[in-house]
């Protein structure tokens, strides 16, 4: 039975008190409470996480339980595995659970069971890389395409790159991608096109053009530079072996000059930002790693999928760790939040969840057009460790308090010991991922510093507040199976929040209006370089305008 306003708003009132009381709480004297700490860790095959250097006393970990019961959490979820149409503004389901779902599963959209077409599509996109990667498939001049470069932007990019980074020190990944490079082109700047194919030779490239509409402005101009590219070196006839889509507008591909036996589709239940599990990514990432490897990547994701629709709220991880982050956003008016992986391979995971977080959650107004009356969507950002603690990390040491989430991985995906050495190298960075949560747990008193002879002088600039909330999580090993749950679990954290905070994760239409006005300067300029003047912008705009006309030339 669904909660009254006057459940929530109570629950509410209760966690606003605990808010207001939480200066006189020390996360140093609750992480001596073994029996909260134990209460507040959570372990889902091989992953862990403990926040108990949260801000967080047990009492108000319950009462955020019964915010979760009372805004109808459950609920929720169940409505969108389900196939409901939650997206409400676009009339849209939101089911990127299926595209990792097995073909035992059935979902249903309209009464159509998904699951079959997301398989077929699944078949035809191993068949194809087979062929390329097999050689099978070959290029215009005969050459085996060894090269590939995936064209998107937002969630047709971030999210594959993020998996292809993880994966690219993996050994068996490792050892399928022998010979073979990936790169990904989504900024329209025409540096990232000469960045992209640099060093690449057309004959042995591979294009993947990523667009649903097959009409996104700088997914297209990519396109047509690349096609240029290609066209020049090896004649118009070579578009069709040189270049292929992921799209659902298949007469716009054909247009193009794309065979649509070369297209792989997906659905509009599927938003951009948590597309990497269609053949937005499969399709790149399988041409890189082969399928064995992303099917893997995809088992993780349905596994995660599947603790996130069954587990228990006091032991699920995406609904522990979205509470958190209604703590710290709402109640405690903590306006970020840091990403902090401690592994390389996972430098893209902080720009991924940064796109599904801010873009999912960054909204002012409630399902029904009401204004939310409470602070959501924090700002997301992040760094791997230890690179981090030598750039941002003095500010949230001794700045403005931004809640941390730190991620480790036990077993290096290659790792270095060196004779001579105290540690391995592993261990010297890990050492950096223990120590920081307590660093901002515990800070360094005054009385400290001058117990360790600091001058007067120096003490208030070598005190450490402490106090300063994080949660950590450890991996065992960074696999494709990992990498899968890692970003399920981080795309269910922001719908957990979202319900809670009842908005609409899967829309994003504050993203339009900006690419409205880019319409207008763009016919300015179109008009500016054969001898029109400026007009009809603000005194500003016009001015910026007549400087850039001055100072460039049409290129």
């Amino acid at each position: 039975m669904a909660a009254s306003q006057t459940d929530v708003s109570a629950i509410s009132d209760a966690l606003r008190q605990a808010a207001a009381q939480a200066d006189n709480l020390s996360i140093s004297q609750l992480l001596m409470d073994t029996a909260r700490v134990q209460k507040m860790t959570a372990t889902h095959q091989k992953l862990h996480i403990d926040y108990s250097r949260q801000l967080l006393t047990l009492d108000t970990l319950h009462n955020l339980h019964r915010l979760a019961d009372a805004t109808d959490l459950r609920a929720h979820i169940n409505a969108m595995f389900a196939g409901e149409k939650i997206n409400s503004t676009e009339n849209r389901a939101v089911l990127h659970v299926a595209l990792r779902a097995p073909k035992s599963a059935s979902i249903y959209v309209d009464g159509v069971d998904v699951v079959p077409n997301v398989h077929k599509v699944l078949t035809d996109i191993n068949a194809f890389t087979d062929k390329v990667r097999s050689g099978e498939w070959l290029g215009a001049t005969g050459a085996p395409l060894t090269d590939v470069v995936a064209i998107g932007i937002g969630g047709s990019y971030l999210g594959p790159e993020f998996v292809f980074e993880a994966l690219r020190m993996h050994p068996p990944a490792v050892k399928a991608a022998k010979g073979r490079r990936l790169r990904f082109l989504a900024n329209v700047d025409p540096v990232d096109v000469a960045r992209a194919r640099d060093g690449l030779d057309p004959a042995t490239t591979l294009i993947v053009v990523i667009s649903k509409t097959f009409t996104t402005a700088e997914t297209m101009l990519n396109a047509r530079t690349m096609r240029a590219w290609i066209v020049d070196a090896l004649g118009p006839d070579a578009v069709s072996k040189h270049m292929i889509a992921v799209s659902t507008n298949l007469p716009a591909v054909q247009d193009f000059g794309i065979d649509p036996a070369n297209v792989f589709g997906f659905w509009d239940w599927v938003g951009g930002r948590y597309s990497v599990s269609s053949a937005v990514g499969v399709v790149p990432l399988s041409l890189q790693y082969g399928h064995d490897i992303v099917s893997e990547f995809l088992a993780g994701a349905h596994d995660m999928d599947q603790h996130f629709r069954s587990a228990p709220f006091d032991s699920n991880m995406p609904v522990l760790m979205g509470l958190v982050g209604v703590w710290n956003s709402t109640f405690l008016g903590h306006a970020t939040r840091a990403l902090l992986p401690y592994q390389q391979a996972l430098l893209k995971l902080a720009p991924h969840i940064q796109q599904v977080d801010m873009e999912s959650n960054g909204k002012s107004v409630r399902l029904d057009g009401s204004a939310l009356s409470v602070p959501a969507g924090p700002i997301n950002f992040g760094e791997p460790g230890t690179n981090g603690q030598h750039s941002f990390y003095q500010l949230i040491h001794q700045g403005r308090v931004v809640p941390c989430d730190f991620v480790g991985v036990i077993k290096s995906q290659v790792p270095i010991s060196l004779d001579g050495e105290p540690v391995s190298n592993h261990d010297e960075l890990m050492s950096n991922f223990f120590a920081q949560p307590d660093a901002l747990a515990f800070g360094k008193s005054a009385e400290q510093c001058r117990a360790e002879g600091v001058p007067e002088e120096l003490v208030p600039h070598k005190t450490f507040p402490g106090n300063r909330p994080s949660s950590s999580m450890l991996i065992e090993e960074l696999t494709p199976f990992t990498a899968g749950q890692l970003l399920a679990l981080f795309e269910h954290r922001t719908a957990v929040e979202g319900f809670i905070w009842g908005i609409n994760s899967f829309d994003q239409w504050g993203v339009e209006l900006g690419k409205v006005l880019a319409k207008g300067v763009r016919k300015q300029l179109q008009m500016s370089r054969k001898g029109a003047s400026v007009s009809g912008f603000n005194p500003s705009t016009s001015a910026l305008l007549k400087k850039y006309l001055a100072g460039s030339v049409s290129s």
